[in-house]
């Protein structure tokens, strides 16, 4: 064992730079994982130190027992509990203290008249607890609101809003609420809670704005007086709660938003991040495993000669996975500190792009580093034990003879199983797109036509290449002609440098051909449902920003231009008993705007007790006109609707619709998420536009869109996915580059004397370094086109899955432009992958070159 590991490191130490390109994949894909792990571990660590911290004093808090969660959100909607109850509650023994919690949407305007925050993160308001104990925030700047008017807001909401002490602005509620900042405040430590902005009222004016009727608040903050234990606090309180009403110890309300925090954002944040370093690593396996089976290759003679002296195939194979264990510990060691060292950068980089990194130390846990420290000696050692194996096969009467480097790969066998592969592939994804919707069985289709792919790439490598370089012989001659025969010479070896970059173009056409059909599908659900002229909205994300003040629409509607203006708020009930969101509308004016397909019963009938849903929920509720349903609010009331009306569509406007009258005993804060206008016949878009405009001026001058233009920025959070997207599949494609470049390299130094002979019958350096870029270019052009193909049927799986897997209607669309946008990159990618290998074979001396082996 000892001499096979001493023949390993020997020859690695003389070819070490043949494994420089194995050495930096191995590194950028565990560097990569690590920091993502390092980073999640980090961010959680802060978050909960930072939660912790801004709660230490409070020892229990008391609240509504149940939510009403709706599909698609991890938080629900708690009952409010009475704000009178705080001083029930300072009458039990052990109670030091007790403040009402009053929370609501409230978004404040900044210095240049647009809204801060609301991309996502809560814009929260509430009241400012006097109580230092109980309040969270801490005062870094001027006082507390003492007066009506005067508020309190975290110092990232006024750095972002480019507001100070002093200041007066406007803070959506959604009412517009003219307020004096009289103080900046910290949570934590740090200037905010993550990117959430908190604005900080009087009591008073929090029941008074933020809460339908006064005398609510959302929980109760309580403080235990000296030896009382935050279990024992819990246990005193309550016998003396309501019924539905809960009291819970201050830790487990600290955790309960770290997790809210990790289960919104950085799970999703980090298992995004995870996704690409899986595919950066499994580009790194096929660029590993083609340098070593070229490697093993060149060394046929240099192996078989071993075996004539009494080598074994063990110790031969051994020799050969040695190697790739040495240059795995050392990647993979080298990678975890570029690894940590990206975390460190991303901490220091977050709050420079606006997201607020929780200051602290960087946590680096075991599992953080064994994982990824695994992964990449194992990815390293999996793809090289083929051609180790291929290496401890080799004949000792191969040192006798010439032998052929590199085999075609273009075997029966091959093709019949990828045929096999390819047929499986189109049977499940059909399957699960047409026949099943099922995302999993179209995923197992698609994960099967990735594997077809592979394997049928040496088959196909030969004919492709031909077809790809077919122009090369008219417009480049014999230095054409020469680089399409060196790339058709061993389809194998092709087809393996090829199929690095046929997965990241594949992953990148993926995301680029989903995110079309995304943007096709609201630009087609805006066009089809919306029948208005004008939308009037506020840019906001899941559950950012404040809405739209009820009374904009009734004001809209007054105005001699409009025709209708039709308000589209949102409320949750538990409809039988599963949760769901409501849109609250007036029904007549909703059909006058909105296309909402065949409509059976009256929506004119639905009054205070009345229920309108989509074919879609009437099925699966197994209801229809004239059944009765019980739905019940977050308020504890159940009522008793009738199903008066079944449209066909949701889209715009929701599965449920109910009028303002049977939600207005059940509202909280209430607010419009759109309001829709049409205008009256003969009036001109452009003067409509600017009336609506100057009333919607008056209620926090939210956003007025024609439909073409609101439509467009519904879609525009899709750009920035792809952007991010396209960055962060940058570090694949650069593998799939190293790989290319050093499968170039090897080949060139396995061609070696044939370069020569070129040279020396009178090929410049020039047409050498050209013929290899255009080899290379050629290899890049087979990997790109089939990632093309791969990467837009996996979309349209994506796609027609979704669609048949949910409720609404996905379109699938096509993106020439950026398609060949991806070609043309992946073209040129090609071409600078062959600078370094055309650049020293271009600097080869002949008659050195001739004479070599």
């Amino acid at each position: 064992m000892n001499t096979t590991l001493r023949l390993g490191l020997t020859s690695l130490r003389a070819h070490r730079r043949r494994f420089a390109g194995t050495f930096l994949a191995v590194f950028l894909g565990v560097a990569f994982l690590t920091g993502t792990l390092v980073m999640g571990d980090t961010l959680r660590a802060s978050f909960g130190s930072m939660f912790g911290e801004a709660t230490s004093g409070t020892d229990a808090v008391v609240r509504g027992a149940d939510a009403i969660t709706t599909p698609g959100e991890a938080q629900g909607v708690r009952r409010p509990v009475p704000a009178s109850l705080a001083e029930t509650i300072e009458r039990v023994p052990g109670v030091a203290a007790a403040a009402p919690d009053i929370q609501g949407a409230g978004q404040l305007v900044g210095s240049d008249g647009k809204p801060v925050g609301g991309q996502g993160p809560p814009t929260l308001a509430g009241n400012w607890i006097t109580d230092p104990g109980l309040n969270p925030y801490r005062i870094a700047e001027g006082r507390a609101p003492a007066r009506s008017g005067e508020v309190v807001v975290n110092r990232g909401a006024a750095k972002k809003g480019g507001l100070k002490v002093g200041d007066t602005t406007t803070l959506r509620t959604p009412d517009p609420v003219r307020v004096t900042i009289v103080g900046l405040a910290t949570f934590g430590g740090q200037d905010g809670m993550a990117q959430v902005t908190f604005t900080g009222m009087t009591t008073a004016d929090a029941g008074k704005y933020l809460t339908a009727r006064p005398g609510q608040a959302a929980s109760i903050a309580v403080r235990a007086g000296p030896g009382v234990g935050r279990r024992q606090l819990v246990d005193r309180l309550t016998p003396v709660l309501p019924a539905g009403v809960e009291a819970i110890t201050g830790q487990q309300s600290a955790r309960e938003n770290t997790d809210m925090i990790s289960s919104q954002f950085l799970t999703v944040f980090t298992t995004f991040l995870l996704v690409f370093s899986g595919v950066a690593l499994l580009v790194a396996t096929f660029s590993i495993h083609n340098t070593f089976a070229i490697v093993v290759a060149q060394r046929t003679r240099e192996n078989a000669l071993l075996r004539a002296l009494g080598a074994a195939r063990r110790q031969v194979t051994t020799s050969a996975l040695a190697e790739a264990a040495v240059v795995a510990l050392a990647a993979s060691l080298t990678g975890l500190a570029g690894g940590v060292g990206i975390a460190a950068g991303l901490q220091a980089l977050f709050p420079a792009i606006g997201f607020p990194f929780p200051e602290g130390d960087l946590v680096i846990r075991t599992l953080s580093m064994v994982l990824p420290f695994a992964v990449g000696v194992l990815v390293c050692l999996g793809s090289a034990l083929l051609p180790a194996r291929r290496a401890g096969r080799t004949a000792p009467l191969a040192a006798l003879r010439e032998t052929a480097v590199g085999g075609s790969g273009a075997s029966r066998p091959r093709a019949i199983a990828g045929a096999a592969l390819g047929a499986a592939a189109l049977a499940a994804t059909l399957t699960g797109v047409l026949v099943t919707p099922s995302l999993w069985l179209a995923g197992t289709g698609a994960l099967l036509a990735l594997a077809a792919f592979v394997v049928l790439g040496p088959v196909a490598a030969g004919t492709a290449v031909r077809l790809l370089g077919g122009p090369l012989d008219r417009l480049r001659g014999v230095t054409g002609g020469l680089a399409r025969r060196n790339a058709v010479r061993s389809p194998g070896r092709t087809a393996a440098t090829a199929s690095a970059l046929m997965i990241g173009v594949a992953v990148v056409s993926l995301f680029t051909v989903f995110g079309a059909s995304l943007k096709a599908t609201m630009d087609q659900t805006v066009s089809r449902s919306f029948a208005g002229d004008v939308a009037v909205s506020t840019p906001s994300f899941g559950a950012g920003g404040s809405g739209l003040s009820p009374r904009l629409a009734p004001a809209l509607q007054r105005l001699p231009e409009v025709d209708t203006a039709v308000g589209l708020g949102r409320g949750v009930a538990e409809v039988n008993g599963r949760g769901r969101a409501l849109t609250v509308t007036d029904p007549v004016a909703l059909a006058r705007t909105f296309d909402l397909g065949a409509v059976t019963g009256s929506l004119r009938d639905l009054g205070r007790d009345g229920l309108a849903l989509t074919r879609t929920e009437a099925a699966r509720q197994h209801l229809r006109t004239g059944d009765t349903a019980r739905l019940t609010f977050t308020d504890g009331r159940s009522e008793t609707f009738t199903v008066r009306a079944v449209y066909g569509r949701s889209e715009l406007a929701g599965d449920y619709v109910v009028t303002r009258s049977a939600w207005a005993p059940h509202r909280t804060q209430d607010s419009d998420g759109l309001i829709a206008v049409t205008f009256k016949s003969g009036v001109d878009a452009d003067a409509g536009k600017a009336a609506v405009r100057k009333v919607a001026a008056r209620y926090g001058n939210p956003e007025v869109q024609t439909r073409d233009e609101y439509a467009r920025s519904s879609a525009g959070g899709i750009d920035m996915m792809l952007t991010l997207v396209y960055a962060l599949l940058a570090l694949a494609v650069v593998i799939a580059l190293l790989g290319i470049a050093n499968t170039l390299t090897l080949a060139l130094h396995e061609r070696t004397r044939e370069l020569g002979l070129l040279r020396a019958v009178g090929q410049t350096r020039g047409q050498l370094r050209a013929m290899v870029r255009w080899e290379s270019v050629l290899v890049a052009a087979f990997g790109t086109a089939g990632g093309l193909g791969l990467g837009t049927f996996l979309g349209w799986v994506l796609v027609k899955a979704s669609d048949g897997a949910g409720d609404s209607a996905f379109t699938f669309a096509l993106p020439p432009v950026r398609l060949a946008v991806i070609l043309l990159v992946g073209l040129t990618a090609g071409a600078l992958a062959a600078l370094r290998p055309a650049r020293r074979a271009g600097r080869l001396d002949i008659l050195r070159a001739i004479g070599t082996e």
